[in-house]
């Protein structure tokens, strides 16, 4: 399957946590940490999603916020640290690729100001947050 989404996770459901209308799904990624997804719980049941079940995250690019703190002081479920490889720098949206632990990337796209107000560059420590709301889960091919 295709997808315009940037980032792409394949990891095995860590955890399932079913509420009144939506489910949390923790996805293990390896070394470079976990996502959490918040789907509807038609959405799990019709995927078919266990513990222990094959899954891929998928991100928009455009989805992921970029700081340079080292905690996560949001109510983003998501914070995914690293250091930046790339910033490919637009008139005025710029793409930033964070390399994370294991052999994991992530993508955002963020204005040329907050690269330049962050400081951003290859070697920079950076982190990319998401909330789970963001995250589109996908079963199979």
């Amino acid at each position: 399957m295709q997808t315009s989404a940037r980032n792409r996770f394949d990891g095995r459901i860590a955890g399932l946590q079913q509420g009144a209308v939506n489910t949390l799904v923790t996805v293990d990624i390896g070394e470079s940490g976990a996502i959490v997804a918040n789907i509807t719980n038609d959405s799990a049941e019709r995927l078919g999603l266990t513990e222990g079940g094959a899954v891929t995250a998928l991100i928009k690019a455009t989805s992921v916020l970029v700081t340079t703190e080292t905690e996560n002081r949001t109510s983003a479920r998501n914070f995914l640290s690293g250091k930046v490889s790339e910033v490919a720098t637009g008139a005025v949206n710029s793409v930033v690729t964070i390399d994370l632990p294991g052999d994991g990337a992530l993508t955002a796209t963020v204005t040329k100001d907050s690269v330049e107000r962050l400081g951003l560059a290859a070697g920079t420590s950076a982190a990319g947050l998401f909330k789970a709301s963001a995250v589109i889960l996908m079963v199979g091919d």
